[in-house]
This record gives C-alpha cells, structure tokens and sequence, in this order.
C-alpha cells in the first residue's frame, strides 16, 4: 500500500502512550504510508493527584485527543483501549485494534512474603497498603482482603514506581502490558492469578475520523481479527452493565480453535458484593455474547450494585482530593 498523504497520528504524550504511537508509525511506514508523531497533554496526564472517578471519567484520557481528531489538527489516534468510553465520540469510528499484550494486572512489591499471601488471595486477615487508582481493582482487593489499605495512586509508570518506592507501601498495581512494553517490568513483580483484567486491557485501538474513508482504509489493515472480536465482547458487557471504564466491571475473552471464551464480574465499590459470569460460544455466534453475559447479571441482582455506584460514585465526587 503507498500513499502521498502523511498521516498525523495524535498520542498522549507518556513514554508508553508514545511506545503505542511509534509502533502503530512503524507498522505504516513498513506499509510505505508517511506519518508524523502529535503528542497531545490529556486531563488525565495534567491532574495527578484527584482519583479518576471524580474527573467525569468517561474519556478522561480522550477527549483532548478527540477535539484534535475532530478539529482535523490530527488524522489517527492511538489509544490504550481500555482508556476508551464504550460509545466513541459523535464523527470518530473505530479503525484498527493491533493485537493483544497481557491483559493481567501485576503486582509491584517490595516484601515476597506479603506478595505470597497475597498472590494466594486466600487469607482474608491479611493487612497492609497497596496502591491503586483503579476502582475496579480496589473493589476485587478488598473482597479478598477487607483489612487492605488502599492507596490512591495516579500518573505515567515512571511517577507510580517512584511513588511506591518513596512510601510506606507494601505493593502497588500496574497493568502488565504497559510494564512489559517499556521494558520497565521490576524483578519483583507478579501478575495477580484471581484478578479479572479491565474491558480490552492490553489491547491497543486506532481511531479516524468517520468522515475521512482514506485514513480508515490506511489504518485497517493493522487490525488484528481475533483482539477486536475479544475487546468488543468485553466492551459490550461493560455498556450494557453500566458504561463507565472507572467501575468495578472486568471483563476478559480469549479466542481458541473458533470458540470465545468469555468471563465477566461487577463488585460493589466496598468489596462485599459481588456477582461473575462465564460463557463460551462459538466464534461465528459472538454477536451479543458480551449483552447477554451482562443481562444474565443484572437479572441475578448486579442491578442493584449498578444503581449503589452511580450514587457512591456522585458522592466521593463531593470529597475533597487527598494526595
């Protein structure tokens, strides 16, 4: 494929946002398509310090990045998916998911035998402080360990390894991919066997304007089949459960020999409710597998945790931010 036009790819502006950015240019240079790289300072990357779930959340990682694309000041973005709100902003279409990393999350820690307890996830007297700015994963830490301590931990991998080192913490959180592709895995790391990964974690989207077919052709033959498929289930579990990325929703699928193998869970925010699915289907009936996991949920009761976070969620927006 050649193309005269070059392609302005917009990237936040994080060593592993730009890793993302570089390796989606190389694939279209090796495609003989131009590109030039637009690093762009989201709300998210400005703000380190107030949790996610009291910044509006939805594409708090994407809407600078959105105004760029819509404004035609870029062509493309690329994203973590994960990051992305489950319905794309009005004029952007989906063009390319590459495909998938590790969807586990790890944990970062300084002593072995806290991480052996809890890698185990079987001691439910276990006490300590471990960070996290993830609501999801708060939610399945304290289910396993109400006595938990949890910190609010915000900024690129680089701000939250030097966080962790400088204070009393046992452990913090990372998603494995984002570690492992900038090489910035430490020794003493473990991904964490009993945690359900976010919607598409791992997973990395490029997105064009809707009304720009050439980009959208240029970028299509990056997608990998299988990963938009899993991604798409999760993401579809997520907005018929509720929508937002900052909620204790996980969801992961995999694709085997022409069957998708689904598990999905929604936790109250404190840990003590909880509700899981699992389904398998073949490939070609993947349709609305994602919906109907989350329906099955919500006919169990999930409901009922869906309408606690949207008000708990509105009142820790009240809260003053602790650093």
């Amino acid at each position: 494929m050649c193309s005269k036009r070059i392609l302005k790819i917009g990237t936040r502006d994080s060593k592993l946002a730009l890793w993302q950015a570089n390796t989606v240019k190389s694939l279209l240079e090796q495609l003989g398509i131009t590109t030039e790289l637009v690093a762009v300072k989201s709300e998210g990357d400005l703000d380190l310090v107030t949790p996610l779930y009291a910044m509006g959340v939805q594409g708090v990682f994407t809407k600078t990045l959105d105004a760029y694309l819509l404004s035609h000041k870029i062509d493309v973005v690329v994203h973590s998916f994960k990051d992305v709100p489950t319905q794309l902003a009005q004029g952007i279409s989906q063009g390319a998911v590459l495909p998938r990393a590790s969807a586990g999350d790890l944990l970062v820690f300084k002593d072995p035998a806290f991480a052996a307890a809890f890698l185990a996830g079987e001691d439910k007297s276990l006490t300590g402080k471990v960070a996290t700015g993830s609501v999801r994963r708060t939610a399945q830490i304290l289910e396993k360990f109400p006595q938990i301590q949890i910190e609010n931990l915000r900024g690129n991998v680089q701000t939250r390894m030097q966080k962790l080192h400088d204070n009393d913490w046992d452990a913090a959180i990372f998603a494995a991919a984002g570690l492992e592709r900038i090489a910035e895995r430490p020794e003493q790391a473990s991904e964490i066997p009993w945690m359900l990964p976010a919607p598409a974690q791992g997973a990395i989207v490029v997105v064009a304007r809707t009304d720009d077919p050439e980009a959208l052709s240029l970028i299509a033959p990056l997608n990998d089949p299988d990963t938009a498929t899993a991604a798409g289930i999760e993401r579809d579990f997520l907005s018929t459960l509720m929508g937002g990325c900052s909620t204790p929703i996980s969801a992961y699928a995999t694709v085997e020999n022409g069957q998708i193998r689904f598990q999905g869970s929604i936790l109250s925010l404190d840990g003590k409710q909880k509700y899981t699915t699992s389904r398998q289907a073949a490939l070609s009936e993947h349709t609305r597998l994602g919906a109907h996991a989350a329906k099955d949920l919500l006919q169990q009761g999930a409901d009922n945790i869906v309408q606690q976070i949207r008000t708990d969620i509105p009142d820790k927006m009240k809260q003053p931010a602790k650093d």
